[in-house]
């Protein structure tokens, strides 16, 4: 039998990784009797973690949100920004996809409402490429335009880019730009808003490091189509100009968007699915050139589309099998 400091941390460790448990289930995984459970989970509560007790037939517990994080000697800044770091970390270390994904919902599940929903409202689209520049953005800009997506309401915001500055007005004179808000991506490194620019009438791509949202946002909005069969897509036109290539498919491949990218050397747009899948997005001279080229990453492979890749993906497969 554990001692009583080792079955805490078993104990919460169960709450932790789903969210209901019967009492009898967690007495028998900790070989204790349910009375022991019960006062565990008082010694929890004491700690300061939610620990709420489930009716039903066989009643049980769950770790809830508080008022309150549990002492993890983090203040509101820290637990957001380890959060966001946490949900942004395969983007450029390899090797800790799996562990950030527990991490960010272990971190999440223990959120007062008023952090959950600023950390729910960074959803980003995952664009993994093989040239990187390195580039401050700023938290609380990320989380800014993340609500703003989430929320679909038109974006005020001050930017400085090239253009601006051809255009000769002064800085401080020019009206802020109105876009309503697509999605978050990255791509190179570098953190990207997809959205629809209101005065230009035409989708735009901004730097997010350039950009000063102002306060407050504009009117709500019903999303615009993107001009693309996704975000994947809609990246590559605009900062690949794949197109001129006649065959372009997608295929989900099982394995880590970082080490499919390494491979993928610039030719292909890699989106993260899972700590251990990933979609990618390439364009070839031939459906079955494109065929052969997704095979070589020696992993199981589900082809989305378009029906022009699965049939040449058949052939492929006949072909190799009377080889044999």
């Amino acid at each position: 039998m554990l001692e009583t400091s080792a079955r805490l941390l078993a104990l919460l460790s169960l709450l932790q990784a789903r969210r209901d448990w019967p009492g009898q289930t967690l007495a028998d995984r900790l070989e204790v009797s349910p009375r022991t459970v019960r006062r565990d989970v008082d010694r929890l509560r004491e700690l300061g973690y939610p620990v709420v007790a489930t009716r039903g037939p066989e009643g049980g517990y769950r770790l809830d949100a508080g008022s309150e994080l549990p002492p993890l000697l983090f203040d509101d800044d820290q637990a957001v920004a380890v959060a966001v770091a946490l949900q942004t970390a395969t983007m450029s270390v390899q090797g800790v996809e799996e562990a950030a994904l527990r991490a960010l919902a272990t971190v999440r599940q223990v959120m007062p409402a008023r952090l959950r929903h600023r950390v729910d409202a960074l959803q980003v689209t995952r664009v993994v490429k093989g040239r990187r520049w390195d580039t401050d953005v700023d938290a609380e800009v990320l989380l800014t335009v993340g609500l703003a997506v989430r929320a679909r309401e038109v974006l005020r915001f001050d930017y400085t880019g090239r253009r601006e500055f051809l255009e000769g007005e002064p800085e401080q004179l020019r009206p802020p730009r109105r876009t309503e808000p697509h999605h978050l991506v990255t791509w190179g490194g570098r953190w990207y808003l997809i959205g629809w620019d209101l005065d230009r009438g035409d989708w735009r791509t901004y730097r997010v490091d350039r950009m000063t949202p102002r306060s407050p946002n504009g009117p709500r909005f019903t999303p615009r189509p993107l001009p693309a069969p996704d975000v994947a897509a809609f990246v590559a036109e605009r900062f690949e100009r794949q197109d001129h290539l006649p065959c372009r498919g997608s295929a989900v491949l099982q394995a880590p968007a970082a080490a499919v990218n390494d491979w993928a050397r610039g030719q292909a747009i890699v989106e993260v699915v899972t700590a251990e899948s990933c979609r990618v997005t390439a364009s070839s001279w031939s459906w079955a050139g494109l065929a052969a080229w997704l095979g070589m990453f020696d992993v199981d492979i589900e082809i989305e589309g378009p029906d022009e890749l699965k049939a040449a993906a058949t052939v492929l497969a006949d072909r190799f099998s009377r080889a044999v």
